[in-house]
């Protein structure tokens, strides 16, 4: 039998070629560059011309919401003390806070360097600028502003539907809790971050809006400076109805010891000398919600003492 051979014309071809390649049935599809653009915490937009693939991390809260937010896979250098998740773990150093190896950095070839502005020191974060890197610098001082910034680097990191889930999850946990302690009762608290020199947190600080979220008052929620050195005369004549102590990287619940001289304080009256792991509440990350939960714990237990 003799197979049928059809013909057709030029016009009806280029027709034909026009409805394939419309449906995407002729070529293999090819993923178009998308720009992606953001607006980082200091207001300004950060943009690339497609989602991050190699992202530089410079504080370890940046690296955990980098992984909360869907982009773990997507670090390629970050920073002492990014330890979490496990993972976190294993992704190569380029320096500390205050240190960075710039050529180990050059030689990952990051197309987004992440860093955090009261935390890195101007010098270097200029530096990285001047160098011609793309820069989001990260400083949320407010409990909410944690979702915002796991949705922005899923933006950037081209993973947004990860993202947008993790805020969710967290708004939701964040409203939970403002139901739960809102109305509550005052107590003035002291928070101590570190011991020598004695340092607190200020009011612009993101442990203080936990405080407050609590139904705390921070003694010291008036000054304008991050984490500023006070005294111990300060904090007697403060007279704080709790004491918080909790460190920076490391866990120090031993400082709590220290305070137990001065028996004038009203917390070391009522023994309110309570610890919160630093992990869980000085890192601007999900896990800043468990923190504040403990947090608020400790405040009831201090309501619940008094009158006895």
């Amino acid at each position: 039998m003799t197979p049928k051979v059809l013909i057709t014309s030029g016009a009806e071809l280029r027709t034909t070629l026009s409805l394939l390649l419309a449906i995407g049935c002729f070529f293999p599809h090819v993923p178009a560059r998308a720009e992606v653009s953001v607006k980082d915490d200091i207001g300004n937009t950060v943009k690339l011309a497609q989602p991050a693939k190699r992202i530089v991390s410079l504080a370890p809260h940046m690296t955990e919401t980098l992984f909360a937010a869907g982009a773990g896979d997507r670090i390629v250098g970050t920073v002492d003390y990014s330890d979490y998740p496990e993972a976190a773990k294993q992704i190569p150093r380029v320096g500390g806070y205050s240190r960075f190896d710039m050529e180990t950095v050059a030689a990952l070839k990051p197309d987004l360097i992440v860093g955090w502005q009261s935390g890195n020191a101007a010098a270097h974060l200029d530096k990285f600028r001047s160098l011609g890197y793309t820069m989001y610098i990260s400083q949320p001082n407010r409990i909410e502003d944690v979702a915002s910034e796991i949705e922005r680097l899923g933006t950037l990191a081209g993973t947004s539907a990860t993202a947008s889930a993790e805020a969710k999850r967290y708004r939701d946990q964040l409203a939970a809790l403002r139901t739960q302690y809102t109305g509550k009762a005052t107590v003035r608290t002291f928070y101590q971050i570190w011991k020598q020199p004695l340092m607190t947190v200020g009011r612009n600080q993101i442990i203080s809006d936990a405080i407050r979220l609590c139904g705390g008052d921070n003694v010291f929620g008036k000054l304008e400076q991050m984490a500023p050195t006070v005294t111990v005369e300060a904090v007697i004549a403060a007279n704080p109805e709790t004491i918080i102590a909790s460190g920076m990287g490391d866990s120090r619940p031993e400082w709590l010891d220290d305070w137990k001289k001065w028996t004038s304080i009203e917390a070391v009256k009522r023994d309110n000398l309570f610890f919160v792991p630093p992990e869980l509440i000085q890192r601007h990350t999900p896990r800043l919600l468990e923190g504040t939960e403990i947090l608020c714990r400790h405040l009831e237990t201090v309501r619940g003492r008094r009158g006895k």
